[in-house]
């Protein structure tokens, strides 16, 4: 077991690390997407009991590796190792690291599940990320980014996706809500990311209700009071 002080010292090289190497992202991966999702990996591994460093190594360093910020997935991953071995990072603990990294993923659906506690705290937590307000927001950022529509009703939303048109195909940041990010909260994997997961699906079902009701015009109290009618705005 390594010592504690050695730990915190590797989380806090790898803070400097990430920060460096997203903190000018644009695409909704960025350096406080990081601490978010760390913040909330921390909380989950409290409470799912799970390893606490490796939740937190994992979280801090999951989007270095993504494959959408490389030239490919196998590039990530080696830029990643690579750096855990420069820092000295304990062998088992950068193996379990590894795998969750190379695990958590969504790739349009079609990942096995994860298998460690530690996995399943990390995924819950990067994907709580994705869900809610905040998600929102990123979705529309992302959107942006990769050049897509906000929506285009002529664009159906695609039911089966593969790895590579999941990240190449035609879609719109509307479509992602179904493509992805409403297929979450069922994907969840412990009980506190769960319970999570439910009141942030309202939020974006509520958004889309209302989304839809402006595009079609149909939003709000259209009747002008009678004694305001003609009056000048």
């Amino acid at each position: 077991m390594l010592d504690i002080d050695k730990r915190e010292r590797q989380l806090d090289e790898a803070r400097h690390y990430v920060r460096e190497q997203l903190g000018q992202d644009s695409s909704g991966h960025d350096w406080w997407h990081i601490v978010r999702v760390t913040n909330t990996a921390k909380r989950l591994a409290a409470e799912e009991q799970a390893d606490g460093f490796v939740c937190e190594l994992a979280a801090l360093l999951h989007d270095v590796a993504d494959e959408k910020l490389n030239d490919s997935a196998e590039a990530g991953l080696d830029k990643v190792r690579t750096w855990m071995t420069g820092q000295q990072i304990e062998p088992v603990v950068l193996e379990h690291v590894m795998e969750i990294i190379g695990t958590i993923s969504f790739k349009g659906g079609n990942q096995p599940p994860v298998t460690t506690k530690e996995a399943q705290v990390v995924q819950d937590a990067d994907r709580l990320d994705a869900l809610g307000a905040i998600g929102i927001a990123r979705t529309f950022a992302y959107a942006g980014w990769k050049g897509h529509a906000i929506y285009d009703p002529e664009l159906p939303y695609r039911e089966q996706l593969t790895p590579e048109s999941y990240r190449s195909g035609a879609t719109s940041a509307v479509n992602h809500f179904y493509e992805k990010l409403l297929l979450l909260k069922g994907r969840m994997n412990t009980r506190s990311g769960k319970a999570l997961a439910e009141s942030r699906h309202r939020v974006m079902e509520a958004y889309l209700k209302q989304f839809y009701a402006e595009w079609e015009g149909t939003d709000g109290d259209w009747a002008v009071p009678s004694d305001t009618a003609g009056a000048p705005l």
